[in-house]
């Protein structure tokens, strides 16, 4: 079987060596519970909090001060993601209000949100333009309609989308959210240990990330907070992390998630312009000799490592597959809503027609991708789209 060449890397990044022998020495030095008063304790304690501390650092956040910014560490990003949503409007039991979430979110908001309107809460859509992009007027005019019996409670705007990387004016949309005293939670999984992200810059209420997506280990994320905000958690049973996600913390992981949030930030320069690079001559070469093969949000501001491209006149699940086969690991769009024979949702309402979406593949690199293997994957998928085309009825 021909190696597998990983274009996946939205859905989770290989762990590095380093990060890998950060995690072996934390789990074997730190055998203490963080919670005991003891000496193991104290020192499993000190290890969690430098983590905590240093990823702040990392990120932009305030971590000085008697009220820092909070670093909530949780078991990935769809938990962040769902701390996020329901902590920030008061909790499942809280008096329903009016929500608003971009038309593009990932599947751990849009489901926490379809909960809330179970719940009584009048959720609204931010539909982005063909580009892929929110506009700021749709968001004012949402506001503007704004009445007392559904106030607005919370706004939810990811950084970058996972399945086409197109990335938001999140920035300019908290400042609108914050004149009005709203809070606005971002999910910047996909853009952390992508590009440089400032939680203070970003002007945010909340901001979650997911180690895997970077490189690190699976089972852990965080939740940034920005000081003074009030946080309901959705679990009981421990004061752990000021009872918003109680629960024995994670050493190990979080000493794991922070040195691997730290490789990335020794080397972003070098590897932002060398996975563009590639990116750009991936779809430069699949282009070219596919004449059918069109990238959506091509002109958009992208994440540099994500390329989604609609290979008119085939479908992207048979195409995924038979690319699986070939030994080209891809995705027909975000892992956590695999196996659906709906189109994406993000691209349906980005106004493609059918054609495009049913023909859609996401590929994504990460900094483990080598020229060889980008220059070997177009051969594969090209061979694979013909193949595909030749077949009766295609």
């Amino acid at each position: 079987m021909t190696d597998t060449i990983y274009l996946d890397h939205n859905a989770t990044t290989p762990l590095l060596p380093e990060v890998a022998d950060a995690l072996r020495e934390a789990s074997l030095r730190y055998g203490g519970n963080p919670a005991s008063q003891h000496k193991p304790g104290r020192e499993a304690r000190r290890a969690l909090e430098n983590a905590r501390q240093r990823v702040g650092e990392l990120l932009g956040a305030e971590v000085g001060g008697s009220e820092p910014d909070r670093v909530i560490f949780t078991s990935g990003g769809t938990e962040a993601n769902n701390l996020a949503l329901f902590g920030l409007v008061g909790g499942r039991q809280a008096r329903p209000g009016r929500l608003i979430i971009s038309a593009v979110e990932h599947p751990s908001i849009t489901g926490a949100a379809e909960h809330l309107s179970s719940l009584g809460w009048q959720v609204d859509r931010l539909a982005p333009d063909s580009t892929g992009v929110v506009q700021a007027e749709r968001l004012l005019e949402l506001l503007s309609s704004q009445e007392p019996s559904a106030e607005i409670r919370l706004v939810s705007l990811m950084l970058g989308n996972n399945e086409t990387g197109v990335l938001q004016p999140v920035a300019q949309l908290a400042a609108i959210c914050g004149e009005r005293g709203i809070p606005l939670h971002t999910d910047a999984c996909q853009v952390v240990g992508k590009l440089s992200v400032n939680f203070r810059e970003l002007g945010v209420t909340s901001l979650s990330l997911a180690a895997h997506k970077f490189h690190g280990p699976l089972g852990i994320g965080a939740l940034l907070l920005r000081q003074g905000q009030a946080l309901q958690g959705d679990l009981f049973g421990g004061f752990q992390q000021a009872g918003s996600r109680p629960g024995t913390e994670m050493v190990a992981l979080a000493v794991a998630l922070c040195r691997a949030l730290e490789l990335w930030h020794q080397r972003q320069e070098e590897e932002i312009e060398q996975i563009r690079a590639l990116r750009d001559r991936f779809e430069q070469i699949l282009c070219q000799q596919y004449p059918k093969a069109r990238v959506v949000a091509a002109d958009s501001p992208r994440l540099p490592n994500t390329s989604n491209i609609a290979f008119v006149g085939l479908d992207r699940q048979a195409l995924v597959m038979a690319l699986d086969q070939a030994g080209v690991a891809c995705a027909s769009g975000s892992a956590c809503a695999s196996g659906s024979s709906e189109p994406s949702p993000v691209l349906v309402a980005m106004g493609l027609s059918k054609e495009e979406a049913t023909g859609s593949v996401r590929f994504s690199l990460g900094g483990t991708t080598t020229a060889e293997e980008i220059e070997q994957g177009c051969d594969r998928i090209l061979a694979v789209c013909q193949r595909l085309r030749s077949l009766p009825g295609a």
